[in-house]
């Protein structure tokens, strides 16, 4: 038998919010959703289309309603990550892929 062990070192925030991911060797922007954040890191879900792979850095865009953009002075929150994590599970019964990032 298997057993897994917890290794987060932060406690993770369940927070299913739209993020576009910018993935620099394909010149694009990936539209996902995450799940859950942390101080140091995030999961995101993205189309399984994605050519990202464990090891590239991603930018991450996470866009904030009007109030909070006036607020904050920004329309975006946005985030440099490593891809650490590429997730495979969902990928024929919703054609999408999981993405662990760890923030930069």
């Amino acid at each position: 038998m298997d057993v897994l062990t917890e290794q987060r070192k932060c406690i993770r925030t369940n927070l299913c919010w739209p993020v576009s991911v910018w993935v620099p060797q394909a010149n694009r922007f990936f539209n996902g959703r995450s799940s859950n954040i942390s101080r140091v890191g995030v999961f995101v879900t993205v189309p399984m289309t994605t050519p990202v792979h464990t090891g590239n850095v991603v930018e991450l865009n996470f866009p904030r309603t009007t109030d909070l953009a006036n607020e904050k002075g920004q329309f975006a929150r946005i985030k440099k990550g490593r891809v650490v994590r590429v997730e495979r599970n969902d990928i024929l019964t919703h054609a999408r892929i999981g993405l662990g990032i760890a923030f930069e």
